[in-house]
């Protein structure tokens, strides 16, 4: 069932992505982001970690920009 609701995330993520513009996409990605780490532990929980481990290497596929961002971001802070 984890399987199938990280399949159904990573379509509606293309979905999304496609149909709406960059002003609108950053929203879509947070909210997506909020689904997905869920969708991510269930998937730890119930299919192991290497699962898990794909999941979020798949999400991070999906999102390149909002993970490429939050890691400038994280750069900025540790450069401080």
């Amino acid at each position: 069932m984890a399987v199938i609701a990280m399949c159904l995330w990573v379509i509606v993520a293309w979905v999304l992505m496609l149909v709406l513009s960059a002003k609108q996409s950053w929203p879509a990605a947070y909210v997506l982001i909020a689904f997905g780490v869920p969708i991510v532990i269930w998937l730890g929980l119930s299919m192991g970690a290497v699962w898990a481990i794909g999941g979020a290497v798949t999400m991070g596929l999906v999102l390149r920009w909002p993970l490429r961002y939050f890691l400038r971001w994280l750069k900025g802070l540790a450069g401080r």
